[in-house]
C-alpha cells in the first residue's frame, strides 16, 4: 500500500483540495441520494442519476472545487444518452463530512467502489459497471481501475494528469522542497500501466491547467490493449462538455456500447435487416 503521508502535509493539502461545502440540494428528476460511511463519524454524499436499471452505470469522481450537485445537469444528459451516472464527493465537499486528505481520498475511493456496487446490486441495477474521473478525480478512477480490474468493464479519464510534480509546480507548489518523489505522489502514470480493461482518455486541446501532453502520456503508458484517445479542439480544462456538446455524451456512449457488445457487428447487422 502506498504511503501518501508526505502529500498530507497541511501546506500541500491546501493546494490540492478546495472543498466547497453545501447542504443537500433538491434532487433533479430521476435521481436519488445516498450516503456511504467511510469511517465512524465520516460520511460521503453520493447522487445517482438513473435512466434504467439495466443501463450501464458510471461511478464518477469529479474535479476539484466541484460538488455532487454541480453534475446535476450533466447527469440528466448522461441519462438521455442511455447511461446511469453515480457521482460521489470527497471528504469536506458538498454535504460530506470530515476533512480531505490524499490518503483518505484513496481509501474512501475503495469503500465507495465496493459500497456503490453493493447498493446497486441490492436495488436491482444490473448494467455494466464503469469508472470515470475528471481532473483530480482521474487519480481515483485510475487507482481503482488498477486495483479492481476484474470488477469493471472499462475506465474513462477526462482532463487527467500523468505526473504530479510538474503539475504541482504549475500550481505554485514546489514539492521538491518537501523531499518527495513521484512514487510517493498520485503516480498516475505508473498506475495506468497496470490497467488492462478498455480505457478512454479525453482532454481539451487548450487546457492550461493540465496540458494535453499529460493525457498523451497517460495514453502511451496505459496497459490496456483496447484504448481510445480524443483531444477536443477549442476546449480548455473546464469546457469540454460545453464545447463538444452532445458529441461528448455520444462518444462516451459509443465507447461503452463497443465494450458491452451493443454496437458489435452482429448487433449492427440485425438492426440493418
Amino acid at each position: 500500500m502506498t504511503d501518501y503521508s508526505k502529500l498530507d502535509h497541511p501546506e500541500i493539502l491546501s493546494h490540492i483540495f478546495y472543498p466547497q461545502k453545501e447542504t443537500v440540494t433538491p434532487l433533479p428528476p430521476g435521481a436519488c441520494d445516498f450516503t456511504v460511511i467511510v469511517e465512524p463519524g465520516v460520511t460521503i454524499g453520493c447522487r445517482f442519476h438513473i435512466t434504467d436499471p439495466s443501463a450501464p452505470c458510471i461511478l464518477y469522481f469529479h474535479g476539484n472545487g466541484e460538488t455532487v450537485s454541480d453534475l446535476d445537469s450533466i447527469g440528466q444528459r448522461y441519462n438521455e444518452a442511455g447511461m446511469n451516472l453515480l457521482v460521489t464527493d470527497y471528504r469536506g465537499y458538498g454535504w460530506s463530512t470530515g476533512q480531505p486528505s490524499v490518503s483518505a481520498m484513496f481509501s474512501d475511493g475503495e469503500i465507495l467502489f465496493q459500497e456503490s456496487k453493493k447498493w446497486m446490486a441490492d436495488n436491482g441495477y444490473t448494467g455494466a459497471f464503469f469508472l470515470m474521473g475528471r481532473s483530480l478525480g482521474s487519480a481515483c478512477a485510475i487507482d481503482l481501475a488498477a486495483k479492481f480490474s476484474d470488477e469493471i468493464k472499462g475506465v474513462i479519464i477526462e482532463s487527467g494528469f500523468a505526473d504530479t510534480l510538474p503539475l504541482a509546480c504549475s500550481l505554485g507548489l514546489e514539492l521538491n522542497d518537501h523531499d518527495i518523489s513521484e512514487d510517493e505522489c498520485f503516480n498516475n502514470m505508473a498506475k495506468i500501466a497496470l490497467i488492462t480493461k478498455p480505457t478512454f482518455i479525453l482532454h481539451g486541446a487548450l487546457d492550461e491547467i493540465i496540458p494535453a501532453a499529460e493525457a498523451e502520456k497517460l495514453q502511451a503508458f496505459c496497459g490496456a490493449k483496447s484504448k481510445e484517445f480524443q483531444i477536443v479542439p477549442g476546449a480548455d480544462h473546464n469546457s469540454i462538455v460545453s464545447v463538444a456538446g452532445n458529441l461528448y455524451f455520444q462518444v462516451i456512449k459509443q465507447f461503452i456500447d463497443k465494450i458491452t457488445g451493443v454496437s458489435s457487428w452482429r448487433t449492427r447487422r440485425k438492426a440493418a435487416k
